[in-house]
């Protein structure tokens, strides 16, 4: 079993969508090793047409602990404020929104598939601002299996889990990064690919090293090395 896609493979899913709206996913998911939530958040503001990138924003929710009394930030494990020494039976729990932003590179074809698709009317206004896809999470799911199941790709196994699945939005992200690691996984490239992808830790982008058999590779050269300096 396959734990990720080749680039061919993308290919075939690509020739495969019948519509652009849907080529076009593919092809940004792919191209951009994007998340889905980022790509499906992409507005025609976010393209830059002149020098050939996207800004993608990533949105995350995260959950900040303080006390009632100073309003001082605790840890979840905290049963005294650390700052008024209250004893914390209850801590206030607020939502924050934690933005982040990056700059892709985009080639000239997808840019130009960008414009005919914009031209074409495809962009949606919502809230003050032009959506490239109005789409959810599981409509672009749907449509990236449609086209796996037209184009006929394998199932893929999950490199932890051991799980089959077919292909998904992520898998798209999955077969960028490993191809990314199979044209260059020095450190420099791991931490470029960090920062492409997103991750916060680079410990998450070394994941693909693995999957992608880069680990297995360098063990064998090692010991083939070990082995011609024995004689």
């Amino acid at each position: 079993m396959k734990a990720y896609l080749e680039p061919d493979e993308v290919e075939r899913l690509e020739r495969a969508a019948e519509f652009l709206r849907d080529k076009l996913l593919i092809r940004l998911l792919w191209r951009l090793g994007c998340r889905v939530s980022e790509v499906l958040g992409i507005t025609v503001n976010n393209i830059d047409f002149k020098h050939g990138t996207i800004t993608i924003e990533h949105l995350k929710a995260r959950i900040k602990l303080s006390c009632p009394k100073c309003g001082a930030s605790l840890g979840k494990l905290h049963n005294f404020c650390p700052v008024c020494g209250l004893k914390v039976e209850k801590a206030v729990a607020q939502e924050k929104e934690h933005h982040r932003y990056r700059s892709l590179p985009v080639d000239k074809d997808t840019l130009d598939l960008l414009k005919e698709y914009i031209k074409r009317g495809g962009a949606v206004s919502r809230n003050g601002k032009r959506i490239v896809f109005s789409l959810t999470r599981h409509r672009a799911w749907q449509i990236i299996r449609e086209c796996a199941d037209k184009a006929g790709l394998p199932q893929l196994v999950n490199a932890e889990s051991g799980k089959e699945h077919g292909v998904s939005p992520h898998k798209l992200r999955d077969a960028f990064a490993v191809h990314a690691v199979k044209l260059d996984d020095s450190g420099d490239g791991l931490r470029l690919l960090q920062e492409h992808l997103g991750h916060q830790s680079i410990v998450t982008t070394m994941k693909y090293r693995k999957v992608s058999g880069e680990e297995q590779k360098e063990w064998y050269d090692k010991l083939w090395q070990g082995g011609n300096k024995n004689g």
